[in-house]
C-alpha cells in the first residue's frame, strides 16, 4: 500500500489547481479584462480607503499578514473592496482560494467545496479560504451547512455582504466570525484611484489624461464605490480614443455617462435608511434634506405608492393636529400618484414633502391612540355608563340603558357635563395638545371642554 500511495503522490496531484466549476477563481487580466479587475490591488499597501481595519495590529492585517486565523464578514457597500481582501487573505501563506456567489451556489456546491477542501488539508496540508459573496442570499440551510467547517477550521471563510449582517446572517454563523464593516471611499480615496488607473501599465497606461473638472465629475459620480469610478473612466475613456483623442474632459464624461447609478436596494439596507432618513428630515424640518432623499427614492425607481403611503402615516404620526392640512395633503399626493403616475406624480409627492417639513409638529396624535390601545389591551375596559348605551330597542329601558342621557344641543353652547368614558377612566387625559402650531387654540379650547364636560 505504501508503494501504491508513493506512486500515487508521484503523479500529478489534480489539488495542485482550482477545481472546475463554480469553485474556479482565475481572472482574466490581460488586456481584454475590465479596469476594476486589471487595478485590484495585489498587495496590502495597494488598497486604498479601510485605513481603520488595515492600520497596523488591527484583525484584517494580521489574518492577510498571516499571523491570526479567523474567519470574517466583510460587511460594506458594493465597491470598498471585500471581493480584494478575500484575495488577500488568501494570498497569506500560500492558502487555497476558492469563491462561489450565493446567488449560483447551493448546498451541493458547499459540500463539494468541503470535501476538495478536506483532501487538500489532508495531502498537502494547506489551508483553504472559501469567499462567499452576497452571502445574504443564502437561504439559513445553506448558511448552518458552513457551521461544521468553520468551527472545525476547514475552511477559513470570508463573506462579503452589504446587508446588516445582524439582519441577514444566522446567529451561530455570526457568532464564529469576526464581523468587520468597511466604509465608502472618499473623495480622495476615488480620486488616487483614478490617477493610478489612468498612468499605471495595468490601467490606461497614460494613453489619455484626465482634466480635474473629468476627475472631479467622476469623483462625484461614483459615490465612494471604487468599480464604478473604475467603470465610468473605462467606458469614458474608451469613447475619448475611439475619436482620437487623448485628453477626458467633462463633456466625454457626459456622453459616456448618462446618469449615475444611485445605490439603493429596494429589499436592503440602503432602502431602510434612506427612508429613515427621508422621515426624520421631514420630522426634523428640514425640507432641504427630505427633498433630497425623496430625489434619492425616486432616481433609483422606488415605487411611489410607497413613498405615499409613508408620508400619509407622517402626516398623522408626526404632523397631526398641529397642521390640519397636512394630512389632507398627503392623501392628496397619493390619489395624484394613483390617478396620473410618474414622473409627473413627483410634484405632487414633493409637494407634500416640503408640506409636511415645513408644517408645526405634534405626536399627541399617535401618542394618545397607543396609550388609549396599552390601556385596553391591559385589561381598562369597563362598563359603558348606562345613559351612553343604545336605547332603541324593546327592553332597552328596563336594563337602564339611556335613561339619564343629556342631548348636548339643547344648551346653548353646545357642551354640557356629563361622564363619557367608563368609571376606571373618568379624568384619564390621552390626548395632550402641544402649543404648536394649530395646536395652540386646541390647547386652550381643551381645557375648557374639559372643565365642561368633568364639571371641573
Amino acid at each position: 500500500m505504501a508503494a501504491e500511495d508513493d506512486g500515487l503522490f508521484a503523479l500529478p496531484d489534480p489539488y495542485d489547481t482550482p477545481p472546475p466549476g463554480p469553485t474556479a477563481v482565475a481572472e482574466p487580466v490581460g488586456a481584454a479584462a475590465p479596469l476594476a479587475v486589471r487595478m485590484r490591488p495585489r498587495t496590502l499597501s495597494e488598497v486604498v480607503g479601510q485605513a481603520h481595519l488595515l492600520r497596523p495590529g488591527a484583525p484584517l492585517r494580521r489574518l492577510a499578514e498571516g499571523g491570526e486565523v479567523a474567519s470574517v464578514l466583510l460587511y460594506g457597500p458594493p465597491g470598498t473592496g471585500k471581493t480584494t481582501l478575500a484575495r488577500l487573505l488568501a494570498g497569506a501563506a500560500t492558502r487555497h482560494f476558492v469563491a462561489l456567489s450565493a446567488l449560483s451556489s447551493g448546498v451541493k456546491e458547499l459540500r463539494d467545496v468541503m470535501n476538495d477542501a478536506r483532501l487538500r488539508r489532508d495531502r498537502q496540508k494547506r489551508q483553504t479560504v472559501l469567499f462567499i459573496d452576497e452571502v445574504h442570499r443564502f437561504s439559513k440551510t445553506q448558511q448552518d451547512a458552513l457551521l461544521g467547517a468553520v468551527e472545525d477550521g476547514l475552511v477559513l471563510l470570508v463573506a462579503a455582504t452589504t446587508e446588516n449582517p445582524s439582519f441577514s446572517v444566522v446567529s451561530p454563523l455570526l457568532s464564529r466570525m469576526l464581523v468587520l464593516q468597511l466604509q465608502s471611499l472618499t473623495e480622495d480615496d476615488v480620486r488616487e484611484l483614478l490617477r493610478r488607473a489612468v498612468n499605471d501599465e495595468r490601467g490606461l497606461g497614460g494613453a489619455v489624461s484626465l482634466s480635474p473638472e473629468a476627475e472631479a465629475a467622476l469623483v462625484r459620480l461614483s459615490a465612494g464605490d471604487a468599480r464604478s469610478a473604475l467603470t465610468a473612466l473605462e467606458a469614458t475613456a474608451d469613447g475619448v480614443t475611439d475619436t482620437g483623442g487623448t485628453v477626458i474632459d467633462v463633456p466625454a464624461v457626459e456622453r459616456a455617462i448618462a446618469e449615475t447609478t444611485v445605490r439603493y436596494d429596494r429589499q436592503g439596507d440602503q432602502h431602510h435608511d434612506v427612508v429613515s432618513a427621508f422621515i426624520k428630515a421631514i420630522r426634523g424640518s428640514d425640507p432641504d434634506a427630505a427633498l433630497h432623499y425623496l430625489a434619492r427614492m425616486l432616481v433609483a425607481g422606488e415605487d411611489p405608492r410607497f413613498i405615499a403611503r409613508r408620508l400619509v402615516v407622517h402626516a398623522s404620526e408626526d404632523v397631526g393636529l398641529a397642521d390640519p392640512t397636512a394630512l389632507q395633503a398627503a392623501v392628496a399626493a397619493a390619489q395624484t400618484v394613483q390617478l396620473i403616475g410618474m414622473p409627473e406624480a413627483r410634484l405632487a409627492l414633493a409637494q407634500a414633502t416640503v408640506h409636511l417639513a415645513m408644517a408645526p409638529k405634534s405626536n399627541t396624535v399617535i401618542v394618545g391612540i397607543d396609550e388609549a390601545m396599552a390601556d385596553v389591551r391591559a385589561g381598562a375596559v369597563g362598563e359603558i355608563p348606562a345613559h351612553l348605551r343604545k336605547g332603541r330597542y324593546k327592553g332597552a329601558r328596563e336594563l337602564g340603558n339611556a335613561i339619564g342621557y343629556k342631548y348636548p344641543h339643547r344648551t346653548p353652547e353646545g357642551v354640557l357635563e356629563q361622564q363619557y368614558p367608563p368609571d376606571d377612566l373618568v379624568g384619564k387625559d390621552y390626548y395632550r395638545p402641544t402649543r404648536h402650531g394649530g395646536e395652540r387654540v386646541l390647547h386652550e379650547r381643551l381645557a375648557k371642554l374639559r372643565r365642561a364636560v368633568r364639571g371641573e
